[in-house]
């Protein structure tokens, strides 16, 4: 048994040069446009394992909450035996998901600030978890993914998937005006790498800070100083793509980091793993399962 790495980058739904995941293991669905305000991917997953076998995979977070439909064996996440069809809200911590046997199924990303639209309850009060979808639905989850399961290929399961959640936003009781505020907030953050002062950020969007606080926990589902941090980080990510021998102080100056020191303890948090440890994993092609 051994850990790979996999992440998410915004210009990369997949994955980048950062992750160990065996090419044509994912592939990327088209979202239909009248879900593209509300679904940024649509991924299907597919792999076996030998009997015996099994293989950890460090998942590094983009803060995004995800709907997850498995129609193979459920993975585990941190030790926390995965359900048929869950709902996993947004995180800022890695998370070591245990995979085995036949994993196969279609994973939604959320744009953040559209979570609490398709979840039906505030995106903060499922922040950091995952439940059981038919908790969130009312038992729609589970007969959702059992008729996914009897569709003809995927491209029928997809419209069953893209039909279930139109009806969703339909039915939908958020306020756009406020989701919409919480997205902008978002692009804000994110455009700046996360060094945009919250202040600045909060008047921008025409609210207060407090309003801001409660805008992110209804929508999105992290603080804005949260997804701050993982705005920084991901800026930082994309930059060592292209620096396979980084200079580390330049690196945390150029990153906005208040020095190398909290760079380092900054990937301990959200990755996992520190600086070095994260590019020796990143640069290793030869080895699948290191760690």
């Amino acid at each position: 048994m051994g850990e790979r790495l996999f992440l998410r980058l915004d210009d990369d739904p997949l994955h980048g040069p950062e992750s160990s995941v065996p090419a044509g293991t994912l592939r990327a669905l088209p979202v239909r446009a009248a879900l593209r305000g509300h679904v940024s991917h649509i991924l299907l997953y597919r792999e076996t394992f030998a009997e015996g076998h099994e293989v950890n995979e460090r998942v590094l977070p983009d803060g995004a909450a995800r709907l997850v439909f498995n129609f193979g064996d459920a993975p585990s996440a941190d030790g926390r035996e995965g359900h048929a069809v869950e709902a996993v809200g947004a995180s800022a911590a890695p998370v070591v998901v245990r995979m085995r046997r036949k994993v196969e199924g279609l994973a939604l990303t959320l744009r953040p600030g559209a979570a609490a639209a398709l979840l039906g309850l505030p995106a903060g009060e499922i922040g950091g978890s995952a439940v059981h979808l038919d908790t969130l639905w009312r038992g729609e989850g589970a007969e959702l993914l059992e008729r996914m399961a009897e569709a003809r290929g995927e491209a029928a399961r997809v419209v069953l998937l893209h039909s279930a959640l139109q009806r969703r936003l339909r039915g939908g009781g958020t306020a756009a005006g406020n989701a919409a505020a919480a997205m902008h907030a978002v692009r804000l953050i994110t455009a700046s790498d996360g060094r945009r002062p919250l202040r600045e950020v909060a008047t921008a969007v025409g609210v207060g800070e407090r309003r801001l606080q409660q805008l992110f926990h209804a929508h999105v589902g992290l603080s804005p100083r949260t997804w701050s941090r993982l705005a920084r980080m991901h800026g930082c990510l994309r930059a060592l793509r292209l620096r396979p021998s980084p200079a580390w102080a330049d690196v945390a100056f150029e990153g906005g980091f208040y020095d190398q020191s909290h760079m380092v303890n900054e990937f301990r948090a959200l990755c996992g793993v520190t600086p070095t440890e994260f590019m020796g994993r990143a640069v290793s092609v030869s080895s699948k399962t290191t760690g």
